[in-house]
This record gives structure tokens, C-alpha cells and sequence, in this order.
């Protein structure tokens, strides 16, 4: 039975990806470092009752001498790292984002060394890794094309992946860095890309009280959108099924055009009777989108078996329904401040 340890395993993509580990009879304990304590991500994806193969550990990543000693006490067999400062703090805050980003993700593998069960590792990397999409004349973007981060968030991750071949070149430990761009759905609240779904909240909050919310996408241009429960299948996958070697992957999701987006959530919350609280624009004077489109995901569909792609107008409706549910409830969490 695999012992898996998780970082960030409280967030957005950390808390789905331990819904669908959980679905795996291999998995016999979930470790979940966290500095908060705060389940309420869980919660969404596996009720108030927590599956009773999830534990908790108190760790903040960037406590550099904690890390060694709680791996070495859980000794896992797996370890997905999926904690990180968000893109926005980490361009506010360059040394803290460094120490977490960079130095938390070094310590986590020095320590990983030593492990003598550990079957795989998984880094949660970034889209954020490439540069503008100007850069790449070619029609769809491939793993091994030029890198040059646009932003300080996307210089700690691909540090991360040097790291990452580092440690397989030195351990052989099967070792996998997946490259995400925009995840929207059910549980996403925190980054630069959570814009799309805090559209959609607007719509369900406003549904709910009555109230008319409207909506500005913050920046322009065309986006690659990953459906969130598709987003914890990559990870589940990863390090689940049978793997050797050290590679990066961009995930499955689908570019389209912003303005695309906003129309498919119109259609969507019309069908839904929802479209008398749908007023969604882009802001005057938007920006162009930071972060790079059109990635191929023919390497990883040929590595890992039956990852889905949910066509963007179903998970759009699935996440509407699903935050109508959560306002009613009075669980949803949206402010005009995240618009």
C-alpha cells in the first residue's frame, strides 16, 4: 500500500488530486503537510467526514530544518509537492516567494533523497515557465521549446524542475513536473489565472441574493483552461501509474480566446436559467494575458492512460451548478474584491 505525502494538499489542485488518489484501493495514507490547518478546500471534494486514510501534518515549507525530520517520520512511498506561493505574492514578495518556491522545493528534495521507500515524485510546475507566446512561431507549444519566464513565479518553478532532474539524476526515483495553466472550477480562489472561475462565481453568488454582479476579466487575449477535477486526475495519474525516468509534461486543456470563455459561460448559465445574472466583460485597457497558450499535450497522452479533457462548456456547467449549490448553502467564498 503506497504512503503518500502532499504539499499544498489544502489548496485548489492539492485538495481534488486526494479526491481522485483516494479513488485508488492502492493508497493506503494520505499525508497532507500544511501550514493552516485549514480543511475547508477538502471538505468540497470529500465531505465534513474526511476519508479516514487522509492525516495532517503541521509544516511550513519554508521551515527548511522541519522538512527532513517529518519525511523521515512518514517515510513515504510517493511524494506529490504542490505547495507554492501564488504568481501575484510571489511578484510582491520576491524573497519570500524565493524562499518557498525555490528553497522550500530544494529542502523537500534533499531530504527526499534519503528516503529508502520512495517510488515517485511529483512536482506541480507552471505554464508560467515559457515566455510570451510571440516567442514560438509553431501552432501548438511543445515541452522541450525555449524557456524564459515571464514573471518571478515562473523562475522559481522551472528552478524547481533543475531541481527535480537534479534529484532523479542523482536518486533514479521516477520524477515528473507538470506544467499547469489556467485551472478553473469548484475550489479555485487564489492566482493571477483565478479570474475565469471567480466569473462564474459571480454568476452563482448573484443567482442567489438576487443581485446582478458584474464581472471584468482583468487581462486579455486567448487562455489554456483546464476543467479542475481533470487538473487532480493528471497529478493522481502521475504518480500512480507506471513510470521510470525524469520528464516534463504539459497537462491536457484546450486555448481559446477570453472573450470565447465569456461567451460559452453565457450560453451555459442561460441553459441553466442563470442568465439574467450574467454581466461579463473584459476590463477597458486589459492587459495581454502573462502567461503562454496553445501547449501540446501529445507527450503526456502518449505517457499516462485515460487523462480526460472535459470540453470547457461542460466543465463551465458543472461548476456553475456546483457554486449555485455552495451560495445557497452560504459557503461560497466571492467579494467584489476578487473581480
Amino acid at each position: 500500500m503506497h504512503t503518500i505525502f502532499i504539499t499544498g494538499g489544502t489548496g485548489c489542485i492539492g485538495s481534488v488530486t486526494i479526491y481522485k488518489l483516494l479513488q485508488s484501493e492502492e493508497v493506503g495514507r494520505i499525508v497532507v503537510a500544511t501550514r493552516s490547518n485549514n480543511t475547508g478546500s477538502l471538505k468540497l471534494w470529500l465531505g465534513d467526514k474526511l476519508d479516514k486514510r487522509v492525516e495532517f501534518v503541521t509544516l511550513d515549507i519554508a521551515d527548511y530544518d522541519a522538512i527532513p525530520k517529518v519525511l523521515n517520520q512518514i517515510n513515504p512511498t510517493h511524494i506529490i509537492h504542490l505547495g507554492a506561493y501564488q504568481s501575484p505574492d510571489c511578484s510582491k514578495y520576491h524573497i519570500r516567494g524565493m524562499e518557498i518556491n525555490t528553497g522550500g522545493t530544494m529542502a523537500l528534495f534533499d531530504a527526499a533523497e534519503k528516503l529508502p521507500n520512495l517510488k515517485r515524485f511529483v512536482f506541480a510546475s507552471s505554464a508560467a515557465v515559457y515566455g510570451m507566446r510571440a516567442m514560438y512561431p509553431e501552432p501548438t507549444i511543445l515541452e522541450d521549446a525555449p524557456l524564459a519566464p515571464p514573471n518571478h513565479y515562473g523562475i522559481w518553478k522551472l528552478a524547481g524542475e533543475h531541481l527535480a532532474r537534479m534529484f532523479y539524476d542523482l536518486t533514479q526515483v521516477p520524477t515528473v513536473c507538470l506544467r499547469i495553466n489556467t485551472t478553473y472550477g469548484k475550489g479555485r480562489d487564489k492566482g493571477k489565472t483565478s479570474a475565469p472561475t471567480n466569473a462564474l462565481k459571480a454568476i452563482a453568488m448573484g443567482s442567489v441574493t438576487g443581485e446582478l454582479m458584474p464581472f471584468e476579466m482583468p487581462y486579455n487575449g486567448r487562455e489554456n483552461y483546464h476543467f479542475v477535477e481533470d487538473v487532480g486526475t493528471h497529478f493522481a495519474a502521475s504518480a500512480l501509474q507506471d513510470f521510470k525516468g525524469f520528464a516534463a509534461f504539459n497537462i491536457k486543456g484546450k486555448t481559446i480566446a477570453i472573450e470565447e470563455f465569456l461567451s460559452i459561460v453565457r450560453d451555459q448559465a442561460n441553459n441553466l436559467g442563470l442568465g439574467q445574472y450574467v454581466d461579463l466583460s473584459i476590463a477597458e485597457g486589459a492587459s495581454p494575458n502573462l502567461f503562454v497558450s496553445d501547449l501540446s499535450h501529445e507527450k503526456i497522452e502518449r505517457t499516462f492512460d485515460n487523462l480526460p479533457l472535459t470540453p470547457i462548456a461542460d466543465g463551465v456547467r458543472i461548476s456553475l451548478q456546483e457554486f449555485v449549490k455552495m451560495a445557497r448553502k452560504g459557503v461560497l467564498e466571492y467579494s467584489v474584491e476578487s473581480s
